[in-house]
């Protein structure tokens, strides 16, 4: 079952491992190849295949072919959905509804 639940975990998911915020740290200058990545952190391919996948699957990196290699780069409209989506998630209902009392007093 994959309801939204699933999908927004995916999202923090992306953002709760060290290795995976040094690659979005790497992907803030632009598009990078899988091998410069791999050399960059010091990781095998199999390591960055899975992180890459997490990044991906979260919407939070896209992911391009390009010959026998994989570029990457930060999405803009994940990024915006996991910004809209945390400030979603971490607003109190209670303080929008005194924010409403103040405005109608």
């Amino acid at each position: 079952m994959n309801d939204v639940y699933t999908q927004n975990a995916k999202v923090f998911k992306a953002f709760c491992d060290e290795t995976r915020l040094r690659i979005l740290t790497l992907l803030q200058d632009g598009d990078l190849c899988a091998c410069v990545l791999m050399e960059r952190l010091g990781i095998k391919q199999p390591a960055l295949s899975y992180h890459m996948k997490v990044l991906v699957e979260s919407g939070i990196v896209q992911a391009k072919p390009v010959g026998k290699w994989t570029h990457y780069h930060i999405s803009e409209n994940g990024c915006a959905h996991a910004e809209v989506l945390l400030h979603n998630l971490t607003a109190t209902r209670a303080k929008a509804a005194s924010i409403c009392e103040c405005a109608n007093g």
